[in-house]
């Protein structure tokens, strides 16, 4: 067998917790199952969902219900994660853009357009896939479907990503992360003219009401989230920033862009209609990435350029 073609046993991913959401007015007298089916983040089967249900997996008002059953305002719906179904993970000869590698971490710069680790229905083409076949150890913390994975950027986000190999590095890089002593810098073009030189956006983060795939800035079961913004230039109709993380929620950047009134160029999800300007995906790159090794102490500090297809964006805007 070659390495691409050996298979890893592994799980497709369910998160070991419990998801809850209240039916708004909107949803009343929807299927309990389209419902499902909709608001989780990741692709996940109507047949699937109605399994969960099926096996006692979904409470609604902390009561049991059939598939068919019609959501009412205010019902409270509980989704219990099941464990894991176990399926064939294989290692993938992907070409990775590695920026340091040594026995315990390895930095990555991921094009956009890869998806980060596998999720229900797509269990190859990933970071994840990649790193297998590349790297002989990762570490099993995250568990056996994300080996090594300590953060993630979105699919459609270009950057720099780092993975462990050992448990021992992941606990390390996953405290610093929790610590927000990680060194994460973005670059973004957003629409329209941010006016001030440099600002933090505080607003907690927590799933649209309106759009269940979708994440809005909400007091209602939110987590705290910041982001730090500097302008680096200014287009008039459009503005090229740097935002510096301190938390690391789901779509953090692309909220809050769009709550201050600036959403990403190209994000297909926070941002309506072009306004004159087109990409695929959203114009945000992971550029900085900085952290303490684990084992030597050191503090690594490490930068990718802007992408081509970003690249030539932003030449085409200062050539207007």
């Amino acid at each position: 067998m070659n390495n691409e073609e050996q298979p890893i046993v592994s799980a497709i991913e369910t998160e070991l917790d419990t998801l809850n959401w209240t039916v708004t007015a909107e949803y009343a007298k929807e299927r309990i199952d389209k419902y499902i089916t909709e608001s989780i983040e990741h692709d996940v089967s109507r047949s699937q969902v109605q399994l969960w249900i099926k096996e006692g997996h979904v409470l609604v008002n902390g009561k049991q219900v059939k598939a068919n059953y019609k959501c009412m305002l205010d019902d409270v719906i509980e989704l219990h994660m099941p464990e894991p179904e176990t399926v064939d993970l294989l290692a993938e000869d992907i070409p990775l853009d590695v920026y340091y590698e040594d026995a315990d971490v390895i930095v990555i710069n991921k094009p956009r357009g890869l998806v980060v680790h596998p999720a229900p229905g797509h269990s190859s083409g990933t970071v994840v896939n990649a790193l297998m076949y590349h790297c002989k150890d990762l570490s099993g913390i995250n568990g056996e479907l994300r080996p090594g994975i300590v953060h993630r950027i979105d699919k459609d986000t270009s950057g720099l990503l780092m993975a462990a190999k050992n448990d021992r590095a992941h606990a390390s890089l996953a405290a610093q992360l929790k610590a927000h002593t990680v060194i994460r810098k973005y670059i973004a073009l957003v629409h329209g003219n941010v006016p001030h030189d440099q600002g933090t956006v505080d607003a907690p983060i927590g799933r649209d009401e309106h759009d269940r795939k979708m994440y809005t800035v909400t007091d209602r079961n939110s987590k705290h989230a910041v982001t730090h913004f500097k302008v680096l230039e200014r287009f008039g109709d459009s503005t090229l920033v740097e935002l510096k993380l301190e938390t690391g929620r789901t779509h953090q950047i692309r909220v809050h862009m769009k709550f201050i009134g600036h959403p990403l160029v190209g994000d297909p999800m926070y941002s309506r209609g072009t306004r004159g300007l087109t990409m695929e995906g959203q114009a945000l790159h992971a550029e900085t990435l900085g952290f303490v090794h684990p084992t030597t102490g050191e503090l690594l500090e490490f930068k990718a350029p802007i992408p081509a297809d970003m690249d030539e964006l932003l030449m085409r805007i200062r050539n207007r």
